[in-house]
């Protein structure tokens, strides 16, 4: 089990340290991180843009 924030989405490690979640995956499983938006973001955030994928 991880232990996440429930508001900024960090990562508590088995030292007790944070970490944003991109960074604690790439150190423990060696993933590279692509960051996107999904569709509720950006029609909360950025309303203007139509982002759908059709």
């Amino acid at each position: 089990m991880l232990p996440l924030c429930s508001f900024c989405k960090k990562i508590r490690d088995d030292k007790g340290y944070w970490e944003q979640i991109d960074v604690y995956i790439y150190k423990y499983l060696q993933a590279d991180i692509s960051h996107g938006i999904c569709p509720e973001c950006a029609k909360e955030h950025y309303p203007d843009i139509d982002v759908d994928d059709d």
